[in-house]
């Protein structure tokens, strides 16, 4: 796999005494999920098609004596279960010294959601790590690096519209539909999903009556997602509001995004996206939903 990484950065500040630097780290979606099987490594094979949201993560980074993470969300931890201070880890591993950097992380990509917010941070850190360091590692040594990480986080290195199979850490961008692109919708109530539950009970699991579980295609991309089967079971709620979503006009197709519990409309035009919002904030009346209306691939 060859690439350009990309970074997306808002404006550098510094002067003699300190630099900060802020780096955004998009939010992607799943628009298809195929589970394969399981792997001799306790993981499964999978067929992802992965795309980036104009959504994003703020991560701005401090020169300091020790590394430290700071996030604006209680419920995140900021010590080694967080995939930025391992993203941080692993790179030290290869530089042979400390990286020394205060990060402060501001969350608008909600977590246990779907949407690859903490692969996004990771892999956002390691293009800003090498960046502020100097250090020059190419994209195959940061991709090996955000492999270690985790399965998603190779994806945001170059975050275009791709296949990702293996664990989700083998990455080819779709060429012929580099400039697919749709209005979305996001809906997430406001609980979250495990990850590593719905891959244990996918093989048993099945499907419910009355909802569609089907191959939808939109503009020639074929999406569906085997994990509703298992997340569904367990959290019917989804089921009914991706039918819900699915009844609405202007929607093309409507699927959860990886294991949940985000669930997306893809819609006919920004303005039936914009609708689709209101009328779920009015429907569902719950304050803990999370909405979201932005674009798929944006150019």
């Amino acid at each position: 796999m060859r690439f350009a990484p990309r970074l997306t950065k808002a404006p550098l500040s510094c002067n003699l005494t300190r630099m900060s630097s802020v780096y955004q780290a998009p939010a992607k979606i799943n628009l298809s999920l195929r589970v394969k099987g399981k792997r001799a490594d306790g993981y499964h094979d999978v067929d992802l098609i992965m795309a980036k949201l104009d959504l994003n993560d703020d991560l701005d980074f401090h020169n300091s004596r020790t590394t430290t993470l700071l996030c604006d969300e209680p419920d995140v931890p900021t010590g080694e279960n967080n995939l930025v201070i391992r993203a941080i880890l692993e790179f030290e591993k290869h530089y042979g010294r400390k990286a020394k950097q205060r990060i402060t992380l501001t969350k608008r990509i909600p977590h246990t959601a779907g949407l690859g917010g903490g692969s996004s941070d990771a892999a956002t850190t390691l293009l800003a790590v090498n960046e502020i360091l100097g250090t020059q590692y190419s994209p195959e040594e940061l991709s090996d690096m955000a492999a270690s990480v985790g399965s998603d986080v190779p994806f945001f290195l170059n975050p275009v519209l791709s296949r990702c199979t293996g664990r989700g850490e083998l990455v080819r961008p779709l060429v012929p539909f580099a400039n697919w692109t749709s209005p979305i919708v996001i809906v997430k109530p406001g609980f979250g999903v495990s990850t590593s539950e719905a891959y244990r009970k996918f093989a048993g699991s099945k499907r419910l009556h009355n909802v569609m579980y089907d191959v939808q295609t939109v503009r020639g991309l074929r999406m569906s997602n085997d994990l509703e089967r298992p997340v569904f079971a367990k959290f019917p709620i989804l089921a009914m509001m991706k039918m819900w979503m699915l009844e609405r006009p202007g929607v093309n197709a409507a699927l959860m995004s990886g294991s949940g519990s985000s669930l997306f409309a893809l819609t006919e035009t920004p303005e039936y996206a914009q609708q689709l919002v209101s009328d779920a904030c009015e429907h569902f009346g719950d304050s803990s939903l999370f909405t979201y209306c932005g674009t798929v691939n944006p150019q």
